[in-house]
């Protein structure tokens, strides 16, 4: 279970760069990372890792697809995590 939980935090570290990545692209005007993708990272584990990004890079933080959708996917996550540790330990 610890590598799961490695696993994991690398997961997090990787969806927070990610909201930092397209907050930089935004400012340069660059090609940007899509809202379907970053949603997407937050629902397969990512959620606090997109969180924090938001929150760390002011990022996606009027966006009520964000506002709201983030946080029910990090609750999501909870209990995804939460079943496959009882499921597991």
């Amino acid at each position: 279970m610890q590598t799961f939980n490695i696993v994991l935090l690398i997961w997090n570290l990787v969806t927070c760069l990610l909201m930092g990545t397209d907050k930089n692209r935004a400012k340069k005007g660059l090609w940007r990372i899509s809202e379907a993708r970053l949603l997407g990272v937050a629902l397969l584990g990512g959620a606090l890792g997109v969180f924090l990004g938001m929150n760390i890079f002011h990022h996606k933080t009027k966006h009520s697809k964000f506002r709201i959708g983030v946080p029910l996917l990090l609750f999501i996550n909870g209990i995804m995590f939460y079943g496959l540790w009882t499921v597991f330990h």
